[in-house]
């Protein structure tokens, strides 16, 4: 019986040890080079774009020789006026691409040995470049899957038999509960969004999935609008989930990863980063057949390429 490529050595090709063996500047030469891959690590003014720079080797900074403007590796990407050292942060990415159902931000806070704030703002930031890839704005092709999943808005019953509610109905509700619409290609990319009720997928589809697609859904009344725009494949989960290659199993796949992720790891997710979280798990759903070192060295590349994070500028803007 062949080995699961995830069982074998292929698929480690990082570590931790190799991290911190290589040290700081190991590190930030990887950050240069995926910064500034075109020019092999070499520095380039991302005012003007002139490719001569002085090297500040005190400060770890560049000085452009075309505007004397002052520039690091870190400048204008989601790790501006960043405080940790490169090696931790390469240590805290690693962390980030091994963990298949995510991690807790207080065991990555003991890893990295930072404040707990610290490492929630850097890995909602690794999310945000996690996203540049996840929500690229293409539509999705081919043979697309569509479904929902809720999470969020628990309500605790009273300990008392007699005091306890309906909690079915409205005025008991929280607010706090989101489902999270997925539409995943059969081979390809998956797209999560965030609504208030899984019939708003049905507009999501109109405006994320090629009209030449062909569309499974599960039995759901509201997934009906489906069949005016595509040729529509239904399986009733109440009777059997696959029907002869009917099915949704791989938005199921997907959507077995987040639970997993925020029951078992962060146990509460707020309704207001579920967004995140959700490209998270897409993400490692999407890049689960690389090996962590290929994870790592994209999720580096991202970060890079992303820009300046307006929602988790700084290192605690919760009231913001």
């Amino acid at each position: 019986m062949a080995q699961h490529f995830l069982l074998s050595a292929a698929s480690r090709t990082l570590s931790l040890r190799a991290i911190y063996k290589g040290g700081e500047d190991a590190a930030y030469a990887t950050f240069c080079e995926m910064r500034w891959p075109e020019t092999d690590g070499e520095a380039i003014c991302p005012k003007c774009g002139c490719c001569d720079a002085y090297k500040i080797t005190t400060r770890r900074k560049f000085k452009c020789k075309a505007c004397s403007h002052q520039f690091s590796v870190t400048s204008g990407t989601i790790f501006a006026s960043r405080k940790m050292d490169f090696v931790d942060l390469l240590a805290a990415i690693c962390i980030m691409v091994n963990a298949a159902k995510g991690v807790s931000m207080v065991q990555l806070s003991r890893d990295l040995d930072c404040q707990y704030k610290t490492a929630f703002v850097l890995a909602h930031k690794l999310r945000e470049a996690m996203a540049q890839e996840v929500q690229t704005g293409e539509v999705l092709t081919g043979h697309v899957e569509i479904d929902g999943a809720y999470f969020g808005g628990h309500i605790r019953p009273e300990n008392v038999k007699a005091d306890r509610v309906d909690r079915r109905l409205k005025e008991h509700q929280t607010g706090k509960r989101r489902v999270v619409i997925a539409l995943r290609e059969r081979v390809g990319r998956t797209l999560p969004f965030v609504a208030m009720a899984e019939g708003e997928g049905v507009a999501l589809a109109n405006e994320n999935v090629c009209r030449m697609a062909t569309v499974s859904a599960d039995e759901a009344s509201h997934w009906d609008a489906l069949h005016a725009g595509w040729e529509v494949e239904r399986v009733n989960h109440s009777e059997l989930y696959s029907d002869h290659g009917k099915h949704t199993n791989m938005v199921e796949s997907f959507f077995s990863r987040l639970r997993r992720m925020v029951a078992g790891q962060h146990h509460h997710v707020s309704p207001q980063y579920l967004h995140q979280y959700a490209n998270h798990a897409a993400w490692l759903e999407d890049n689960r057949r690389f090996d962590n070192g290929e994870l790592a060295h994209r999720l580096v590349a991202n970060s890079m390429g992303a820009p300046v994070s307006r929602n988790w500028k700084g290192y605690w803007q919760r009231a913001a």
